[in-house]
């Protein structure tokens, strides 16, 4: 049977679906002020100057507790206990501040007054380390590569970016670090931000302070952020139980704002560097990540520490003037060795004169296109293992590069235990490195167990026409520092140490790769290309 609605059910069904859809007025939640804040203290008793704090309250949402005046506060939720060191040395009362927070942000808050007991002891000679006779200010060690970089937790380096010589903006190398100290064990850190109290803040950083700012991805900025930050701390160096060393400037940071928890932990410290590597808390959310600093004393300059000696006695001269290569300080090295010599070569090295001669005051190295011994390319390498080997000194090499993709001429220097102590523990020191797939770059590197390959300590700069004309490519190696320069310019600089395999004998090395895993595609219409090289003279 069919039913027929009249216009009074249609309108009794439209009245009911027209109440059905309308939204229910929302309920406000009651907002409630927490009541009866208290907050449990413990000061330790050992001088250390760790404390903790266990606030409570009534209808309380989350708790922000401030340990220092202006400070960042740490954030709890109910039943959360905070944790901090007071560095300052002394007997005297420390103002903590909790704030409760209820619904719809309402608040009550407290200050309760901590009786701190504090002798913070930096044993003797690490206190010399990092500040001298009382007081020591540092600096970036901006034209060394490496001074900066930044790296996941899951290793130990840089892995995402390392720095190359004065690379990053200028307001990040005029900051001056200063760790000074007294006889009543107080521990002081200053940052002098510089020029127009600016540092250098990590892009996404920068809505940390500026709300409104639209800092661009991957985008640091220049900011002054003085009235925000402590610029003016303690300090203090904490033994960690594994073994490891942290520096804790407290609510202030090394420089670069990036490291928020004012902890970083000690790489190397000595009286003439000091290698520092920070967890970021990113404040948009993305994933801590590894942050690597490397200061040095700002009266020793860059590159490591100190002054370098004067290399100015000539003890090895090749001037390649005699007709025929000196068999008495050269060794040909022969065939493709393991792998293309470790790097995927093409070449196969040969004694040939189409490969190798001195002639017209020049020893010249070319490599060819040509089938031989099953490789597709031949060309020349000679070194002077047990023949001539030195520590330290300045190396001149006088030459002009071949050109064509894939060539990779280098003059460069090999530890003399290399059969012994295998590579990269031997050591390697790049005098000078070229590719034809990027001509007129340079390459200046060393490579040690911990950089090596592609992930060498290295530094660059480019020169026009070095295929064309003849430069002067130098180092000058000390115990301190191995610096690089073309022409008598130092283009960059990479400190040593005692830690690193650059302290003992080393054997010198020229030849002409093709290809490899730093040579790149071999340009298919390669036919030949020679280096040739004038002079070569090492002083000590």
């Amino acid at each position: 049977m069919r039913k027929i609605l009249n216009k009074y059910s249609v309108l009794f069904l439209g009245l009911v679906l027209l109440i059905s859809c309308q939204e229910e007025e929302p309920e406000l939640q009651t907002i409630v002020v927490p009541m009866n804040l208290s907050v449990n203290a413990t000061v330790l008793n050992d001088q250390s100057g760790n404390v903790t704090v266990s606030p409570t309250a009534d209808d309380a949402l989350y708790f922000h507790v401030i340990f220092t005046p202006g400070a960042t506060p740490q954030v709890l939720s109910p039943g959360e206990t905070a944790s901090f060191r007071f560095t300052q040395s002394g007997q005297y009362q420390a103002p903590v501040s909790v704030i409760a927070f209820g619904v719809g942000g309402v608040s009550s808050s407290t200050t309760v007054f901590l009786d701190m007991d504090v002798r913070l002891f930096i044993d003797q000679s690490t206190l010399e380390m990092i500040g001298g006779s009382g007081s020591k200010r540092w600096v970036w060690d901006q034209t060394v590569a490496g001074h900066f970089g930044v790296g996941p937790l899951t290793n130990n380096f840089p892995e995402f970016f390392s720095a190359g010589p004065n690379q990053l903006n200028t307001c990040l190398y005029d900051d001056v670090l200063t760790f000074s100290y007294d006889d009543n064990d107080n521990y002081n850190f200053t940052l002098d931000p510089g020029a127009n109290n600016e540092v250098f803040i990590n892009w996404a950083e920068v809505n940390r302070f500026f709300p409104d700012a639209t800092p661009g991805q991957f985008v640091d900025e220049c900011r002054d952020i003085t009235t925000q930050v402590p610029f003016q701390e303690n300090f203090v160096i904490i033994d960690n139980a594994d073994g490891t060393r942290t520096l804790d400037v407290g609510d202030s940071f090394m420089s670069y704002w990036v490291v928020v928890s004012g902890e970083y932990e000690i790489v190397e410290l000595t009286a003439d560097k000091l290698v520092l590597r920070g967890i970021s808390s990113p404040f948009n959310g993305d994933d801590p990540l590894a942050w690597y600093s490397t200061f040095v004393p700002e009266d020793a300059g860059s590159g490591g520490g100190g002054e370098d000696p004067v290399f100015d006695t000539l003890i090895f001269e090749e001037e390649f003037d005699t007709g025929t290569l000196d068999t008495a300080t050269w060794n040909y090295e022969i065939g493709t060795g393991e792998n293309g010599w470790g790097n995927g070569e093409s070449q196969y090295y040969t004694d040939r004169p189409e490969n190798i001669v001195v002639e017209d005051g020049m020893l010249k190295i070319t490599a060819r296109q040509e089938n031989f011994a099953g490789s597709a390319y031949t060309s020349s390498r000679i070194q002077t293992y047990q023949k001539f080997e030195f520590q330290y000194g300045r190396v001149d090499i006088r030459a002009k590069l071949p050109t064509g993709g894939g060539t990779w001429p280098a003059l460069w220097l090999l530890g003399s235990d290399f059969e012994t102590n295998a590579w990269p523990a031997a050591g390697e020191i790049d005098i000078m490195e070229h590719v034809g797939n990027q001509q007129n770059t340079i390459f200046g590197s060393t490579h040690d167990p911990a950089n090596f390959g592609g992930n060498s300590r290295s530094v660059n700069t480019v020169v026009e026409g070095v295929s064309d004309d003849f430069n002067v490519y130098s180092i000058i190696w000390s115990e301190n520092t191995i610096r690089f320069l073309i022409n008598d310019e130092e283009y960059g600089a990479l400190s040593n140490s005692g830690s690193l395999p650059f302290n003992k004998d080393f054997f010198l090395i020229l030849n002409v790769a093709m290809g490899g895993n730093f040579g790149g595609a071999i340009d298919p219409a390669f036919s030949s290309s020679t280096m040739e090289v004038d002079y070569i003279r090492v002083y000590q």
